[in-house]
């Protein structure tokens, strides 16, 4: 377990030094806290459905999980461009270690920004109305950043180009967001977008962080938390595997 603790910190370290490409994950979040907050806020209250920006904050606050977490397989390619994975990868541990260590250092970082965008959100109007659940809230955060990062940590096992990534990533990042009800309430949908959220793993996310908040749940956080437990731990187990099977 000294390994894991090794490489925690590691790639703690490593991402404090890119504070320009943190800074930049909060950019678009924030765009859409700002501009659709407010500038749909008036819609949305006069169509029945109350504060837009309560609604909003939670699915922001996952947006910047997602953003930072998925991305951190970027280095793994890069590690793995420039040799510095093969210095890792002949220390005398387990594989499944180094995998981990990755996996716990790319998720807190994701996990800071959640907690840098809910300060955000406070900060532009987002109420908390169920303070007693910020325990859970925090386990749904926790959940979505090591979820995203175990799936960026797979596809960078199987992807050596950065170019093929990036692709990868900007055609399943918006997706999963934009139909996660992130920026909608699911309630009213048609069944087949219905359908589409159920299978968007980022859904239950969103429905987690946003019921322990607020109090406004679609599933209920039982449900949300044994479908993302389940995800996590399959991603963890196939991440684990592809990273085992790397070719340096």
């Amino acid at each position: 377990m000294n390994a894991v603790y090794v490489l925690l910190i590691r790639q703690l370290k490593r991402y404090s030094r890119s504070r320009a490409r943190m800074l930049s994950a909060l950019g678009q979040p924030l765009l859409f806290l700002l501009g659709l907050g407010f500038g749909f806020g008036p819609i949305f209250q006069r169509a029945g459905q109350g504060n837009y920006l309560q609604f909003l904050a939670p699915g922001v606050i996952s947006m910047s999980i997602l953003f930072t977490a998925v991305f951190t397989g970027i280095e793994l390619i890069w590690d793995r461009q420039f040799g510095f994975l093969k210095e890792t990868m002949v220390a005398p541990v387990p594989r499944i270690y180094i995998m981990a260590g990755r996996t716990l250092g790319g998720a807190t970082v994701a996990l800071f920004q959640g907690f840098v965008m809910t300060i955000f959100c406070l900060l532009a109007g987002f109420r908390i109305t169920h303070l007693g659940s910020l325990a859970g809230a925090l386990m749904f955060m926790v959940l979505i950043a090591v979820m995203f990062t175990a799936l960026g940590t797979t596809l960078a096992s199987v992807l050596s180009d950065f170019q093929a990534f990036q692709l990868v990533m900007n055609l399943l990042i918006m997706p999963l967001f934009f139909l996660s009800g992130a920026l909608f309430p699911l309630d009213l949908v048609s069944s087949t977008m219905a359908i589409v959220a159920k299978l968007n793993p980022l859904t239950y996310g969103v429905d987690g962080v946003r019921g322990s908040l607020i109090g406004v749940w679609h599933f209920s956080a039982v449900h949300d938390a044994g479908v993302l437990a389940a995800i996590v731990a399959v991603l963890l187990a196939l991440g684990t595997y592809l990273f085992s099977r790397i070719q340096l």
